[in-house]
């Protein structure tokens, strides 16, 4: 561990728990909240949860689990580039999917409709505030509290996006969403590592689906320009083997900039602890150039591969699954086990929302197959 800029997290003057614990012992605070991500229920099902591709489709694509892993490892580089705080970055990283339903986005989005169709009072699904949900509530671990009872600091970064009707209801970790203010720099870090993972990985999983193509992507500036780069510096024959640089290369130039520009921003707004941080404008960016580029990486993304006919055809069955699932569920609550059975009309849909986003692929699929097929 660097030692920390004074505008960063410090373990020792975290805003503290939720429920009050003796400190940890022969670690920090930060390493703590880490660890008790790792060990918990939901991380272990992202293994399970479709990135791009479902789960099932080939044990070589992402999946939630390997995304997480990924965006940790940008981020630590970044945070330690920084001079800010690794482990607590590293819990944010590791954390920020725990929320993710079955089937990506496809799953996240029907669930909202399903939430907002039949429960209108209750609040919607949203990813983000799911992830705070399970770590705040939904774990069962602790024998003295709910949840994980992780540090501020840490419940801060997971929510990285949250409706104004929402954010009223979550006390301090909501403050920001009312007021206009900035999270933590470790925050800002790990949403953009986030951004640099999924965007690089979806390369590599949709050219080995096939979906999209080498020449494709030679339209898309930032993949051409390290595509030249990697041929001039190497002599490289085998797709797998240039494909692989280029990634490498396109990673870290996204990371050298956005630590050089987050770095001039630092320098000239010279904020002197994480509540300037906080008060002040946002202080993570890559580059406008660079910047522009990693969006046009974005958007041919979404329009070859996130739209791609295959992916959208396995997009409509994923939300066929959950829509029916989730109305099964309500219209008879008896299919579900008592744990999950609630009095209260928006409790009950909250409740069937709680269980069918914890399922995996896999799961949903085989919960939808006893359901609805006589086998």
């Amino acid at each position: 561990m660097n030692v920390l800029a004074p505008y960063a997290c410090d373990p020792q003057a975290t805003r503290g728990r939720r429920h009050a614990e003796p400190p940890p012992q022969g670690r920090n605070h930060f390493q703590r909240d880490r660890d008790r991500i790792v060990h918990c229920s939901a991380f272990r099902r992202l293994e399970y949860k479709t990135q791009v591709f479902l789960n099932h489709e080939g044990d070589l694509f992402r999946t939630r689990l390997t995304h997480s892993l990924e965006v940790a490892q940008i981020a630590r580089t970044l945070a330690r580039n920084l001079d800010v705080h690794e482990d607590l970055i590293e819990a944010m990283a590791l954390a920020h999917d725990l929320g993710h339903t079955p089937f990506g986005h496809a799953g996240q989005d029907e669930l909202n409709a399903c939430m907002r169709r039949f429960a209108p009072d209750a609040g919607g699904f949203e990813h983000n505030l799911q992830s705070l949900r399970i770590v705040d509530t939904l774990e069962e671990r602790y024998a003295a509290f709910d949840g994980l009872n992780l540090c501020f600091e840490t419940r801060e970064g997971i929510l990285k996006h949250c409706s104004r009707s929402n954010a009223r209801q979550l006390g301090d970790v909501g403050v920001r969403f009312l007021d206009g203010t900035q999270p933590s720099l470790e925050a800002q870090l790990t949403n953009l590592a986030d951004e640099i993972a999924y965007n690089n990985h979806d390369i590599d999983d949709g050219l080995r689906s096939g979906l999209i193509t080498l020449p494709q992507l030679l339209e898309v500036e930032i993949f051409a320009a390290h595509h030249d780069h990697v041929l001039r510096r190497y002599s490289v024959t085998d797709e797998k083997r240039l494909v692989s640089e280029i990634i490498r290369a396109m990673i870290n130039t996204l990371v050298q900039d956005l630590t050089r520009t987050t770095a001039a921003c630092i320098a000239r707004l010279r904020p002197d602890s994480v509540d300037a941080v906080r008060a002040g404008p946002s202080l993570a960016a890559f580059s406008e150039a660079i910047g522009a580029q990693a969006n046009d990486l974005k958007q041919f993304l979404r329009s070859n591969l996130y739209r791609h006919a295959q992916v959208m055809r396995m997009t409509h069955k994923a939300q066929r699954i959950v829509r029916e699932l989730f109305c099964a569920f309500l219209e008879e609550p008896r299919l579900l086990t008592a744990e999950y059975r609630r009095e209260d009309a928006n409790e009950q849909a909250r409740a069937i929302a709680d269980y069918i986003a914890g399922m995996t692929d896999r799961y949903a699929i085989r919960e939808h197959r006893m359901l609805f097929l006589m086998d």
